[in-house]
This record gives structure tokens, sequence and C-alpha cells, in this order.
């Protein structure tokens, strides 16, 4: 099959080429799929060249609303594979009515994305991204460094599915006390903290890490009701989805200090600036660079997927989910399947 492969960085080529060619080795095909590389993302303006391609495969930046879709399928994609586990991307009902096949990675190394969070949180809470300039310059003063001891601190965890309770495993090892909110609660959580509403999460975590999909009901869960609701001083962590912050509640949340830091992995508006090289341009988004102002702001590229393991499971699952496309077998990760949207994250305990 062709696949039109969007968003393409080198490490995306190298390792679905590898799992790609894996593939290929291990089943009864003679020939590997054939995959083209496209830099830059899958949009109205570059939809045309995926024609003559069977499928498509996408990011978390690519946007795939209905009129994308039906171009899609106008030139001849009948599948659209995302190398990622949120879909709030794609217009899952336009899919339906297309007919066409849609599939996620659900999980991948989830250890990889809590193991992030926490080091977030212990560099914005221990300063150390401000150390290591300062000691470069050869300044070696303590002050404005202090930090809190995270042992015997409450963490708050928003969403509870695999990466949620991996952070909570972590932070348990640490001494945490851990509450979490989350409509589907899991005994795998039980096991190591409390569920409780969202109003008391917030009023008593020194720490909250968001962990949940990106829905109708979750976008800007973090707004300035919610923030008010923070104990003051608190810390907010995001490695989610970025439109599960409302940025300017959190600008104003900063400058009047009841919030006490904010680190993120993810940025409601990141599509125009994540993963490219911007610095040689003025950065146009006046909300993002206000944030970059902010001394208790840690702001990274949404890389807290990026280990080795992750990635490699990412392409392996993305190309066993095409293998299942091909050879027209029920595919366990299929978001759309006979007609039937199979998920919505607003009414089933889909986890990222």
């Amino acid at each position: 099959m062709n696949i039109a492969v969007f968003s393409a960085k080198p490490y995306d080529q190298e390792y679905l080429s590898r799992a790609n060619a894996a593939l290929s080795f291990s089943s009864s095909s003679s020939q590997p799929h054939k995959l083209t590389f496209h830099e830059f993302s899958l949009s109205a303006e570059t939809v045309q060249l995926a024609r003559g391609a069977d499928a498509v495969c996408v990011f978390v930046n690519d946007i795939l609303p209905s009129a994308v879709l039906h171009a899609l399928h106008d030139v001849g994609v009948r599948a659209v594979l995302l190398r990622c586990a949120g879909y709030n991307n794609v217009d899952l009902d336009a899919a339906e009515k297309l007919g066409l096949f849609v599939a996620n990675v659900p999980s991948y190394s989830p250890e990889a994305v809590a193991e992030f969070a926490v080091a977030l949180i212990q560099t914005l809470n221990r300063k150390t991204h401000r150390a290591y300039n300062r000691v470069r310059e050869g300044n070696f003063s303590l002050n404005g460094l202090m930090g809190r001891t995270l042992c015997g601190k409450t963490v708050g965890v928003v969403g509870t599915g695999k990466i949620g309770v991996a952070l909570a495993r972590i932070l348990r090892g640490f001494g945490c006390r851990l509450l979490a909110f989350d409509p589907f609660p899991t005994d795998a959580f039980r096991d190591l903290g409390e569920y409780v509403e969202l109003d008391r999460l917030l009023a008593e975590s020194d720490f909250v890490s968001l962990h949940c999909p990106l829905t109708a009901s979750t976008k800007h869960i973090i707004n300035g009701k919610t923030l008010g609701m923070m104990k003051k001083g608190a810390m907010l962590i995001n490695t989610s989805r970025g439109a599960l912050v409302d940025t300017k509640s959190v600008i104003d949340a900063l400058k009047s200090q009841h919030l006490g830091g904010l680190a993120l992995d993810v940025y409601e508006k990141e599509g125009s600036l994540f993963y490219q090289d911007h610095s040689a341009e003025i950065i146009q988004d006046d909300d993002f660079m206000r944030l970059m102002t902010f001394p208790n702001v840690l702001v990274c590229g949404h890389q807290a997927f990026f280990t080795e393991e992750a990635v490699t499971e990412i392409a392996e699952c993305t190309m066993r989910n095409l293998e299942d496309f091909a050879n027209r077998v029920p595919c366990k990760n299929s978001l759309v399947k006979q007609g039937h949207v199979l998920a919505r994250r607003e009414s089933l305990p889909v986890r990222i």
C-alpha cells in the first residue's frame, strides 16, 4: 500500500521505515508498504499531495476537519492512521459518513510521559533550569532557588488512565499524598490514593498534574474559576493536551501570584509553533510570549512522549493498524468501524 506520512521528522522516517521493514520481513508480504514522507502538516492546502495514497499517517497537529476528510476521500485515500493517542483533531462523524478507516495508537510507554511530568515538577519546584544557567555564568548564589520538599506534599492527578496511574506510582515513591479526579475511577489508582471531586482536589493540592483527554467537557478545564479554587502558591503541570488550559486565565493567575508556577509540555495554540525551529523569527503569539516572561513558567515543545521505547511502539502500532486495514481484519484500535463511531471520550472511559 502507498502511505503519505505528514508532519514527518527525521525520527519519524527512521522509526516508521524500520517498523515497515520489520513488518514486511515477519509477514507473508514480499514487499514493504511504500512510505512517502512530507515534513509539513496535512491541511486543506496540502491534501492534494495525498493523491495516489491508500492511507495518510498524521500526528497531533495535523488537522482533519470534514473538508479535509472529504478531499482525502476524493483523491482516493481510504484510511487515516494516527501516530498518537488523541484524536480531537479528526472529525470522526465525517469519517464515519465517508466510510474511512481511522485508527490511533492508544497507549505507548505511559511511563515515558509520567517520568517527564515528574521531571517538570522537580525542575519547576527546585529551579534547576535557572541554577544551570547561573552556574554556566559563574554565579553560584542560592538566592531565589528555594524549593519545597516533595515528600508529604499533596499531588492532584486529573485523569487516571495509564499515564496518570504511572505518575501516581512514581510520586507515591516520593512520599506524596495523592488525590485524583476522573469520571471513570480505576482500581489501579485506588491502591495509590483517593478519588475526590475536582474542587476538593484543586483546593488541597500543592501540585496539580493534568492527564486527561481533550473533549468538549475537558476543554479549558483549567480556567479562571478553577484556578481560583487552587491553593495559593500551588503549581500546575500539563503534559496532556494544550487546550485543557485557558492560557489567558493562567496568565492572570500568574500575574496575581495566586498560581505558584506553571510547567507546560503542550500549549493550546502549539500547532503553528511546536516541532519547528523559530529561533530566527519573531513569534507572533502574544500570549505565548507573555508566558515566557515569567520566571516561574517552564515550557517544553511537546516532548514528553519522546523516548526510544515510545517512538518504537508508536511506529510499530501504526504499521500494525495499517496491516489490519490492508488485510480487512478487525483492528482493536479502530475509532470508526462498519459505519459507526466506536469511541467518544465524553461517554466512554477511553484513556490516553
